[in-house]
This record gives structure tokens, C-alpha cells and sequence, in this order.
């Protein structure tokens, strides 16, 4: 390969990743589960973002992809990203009633009270819907994780 051939990979490089980080939103987006495993197989990090912010998690808790979220929290992606407009996946799964979505990703640790750009926590955004189910499963989801954190530090052995 001579200077000019490798000079154009190289700047064919961001294209190329451009376009793999939208097949991986869309893949999470339209719950295609084996589209997600190849693109991370073949180096497509499951955290990359597109022009607004948006991750494959975004895009699969805000769908309601139970099976893609639980592949990514997996994963260790980050459950708290936020995109142009501050938005968790949280809030997304919220705004649409996933409620499974939800209380998994509070099981995994999503921060319930991040704001977004409109001063808005996730149980802010199911409250402005409506979502009366979404806001009964972060209470309970809550609920749980603090029984547990009670149940590890009762557990622990006193020194």
C-alpha cells in the first residue's frame, strides 16, 4: 500500500465507524439481537454514540429490547449515559412505559434521580405521561435495592 491508499483508508476510517455506530442503534433499536452480537464481535463498541448522543442502550430501553438491554448491561455499558439533551436510557424507558426495561435497569444501578435538560428525573417524565405503572415499578425496583444494600451491610462481619 503506497502513502495515497493509506492516507485514503485512514480517512476513510470515521466513515466507516459512523456507519457501524448507526447499524449498532439501529440493530438495538429494532431489537436485532444478532446484528448487535457480530457489530460487537467485530469491534463496534457497545458505548459509541451517534451525532445526538445516543447509545444502543438508549435505543433499545426506549423500545422496550429487554433481551438487548440485559445484553448490554451485561456487556458493562454505561447505564447512566445521557445524550444531547441529557436523557438517560432510563428517562427514554420511562417516557414509553417500558416497565420491564425499567426495573432492570434500576437493578443495575441506572441513577433514578439524573436530571435531563428540562430539570427532569426519569419518575419526573412517567409522572408528565402518565405512566402509572412506570412510576409503581421505580418505586418498587428502588425498594428492592435498597433491601438488598441493607441485607449486604447486615451481612457484613462487624471487625
Amino acid at each position: 500500500m503506497d502513502e495515497a491508499e493509506a492516507n485514503t483508508a485512514v480517512q476513510a476510517l470515521p466513515e466507516m465507524m459512523s456507519a457501524n455506530v448507526e447499524a449498532l442503534l439501529e440493530a438495538a433499536r429494532y431489537d436485532d439481537m444478532d446484528d448487535v452480537v457480530i457489530l460487537a464481535s467485530n469491534g463496534v463498541p457497545l458505548d459509541s454514540k451517534d451525532e445526538q448522543g445516543r447509545t444502543a442502550l438508549h435505543m433499545a430501553a426506549a423500545n422496550g429490547h429487554i433481551e438487548i438491554v440485559e445484553y448490554l448491561i451485561g456487556q458493562g455499558v454505561d447505564l447512566n449515559v445521557a445524550n444531547e439533551e441529557k436523557n438517560t436510557p432510563l428517562h427514554w424507558a420511562c417516557l414509553n412505559g417500558h416497565v420491564e426495561v425499567v426495573k432492570k435497569l434500576i437493578m443495575a444501578g441506572a441513577n433514578v434521580g439524573v436530571l435531563n435538560s428540562h430539570e427532569r428525573t426519569p419518575m419526573d417524565e412517567a409522572v408528565t405521561r402518565g405512566k402509572l405503572e412506570v412510576m409503581d415499578a421505580i418505586n418498587e425496583a428502588v425498594a428492592l435495592v435498597e433491601l438488598r444494600c441493607a441485607m449486604v451491610s447486615t451481612q457484613e462481619p462487624s471487625s
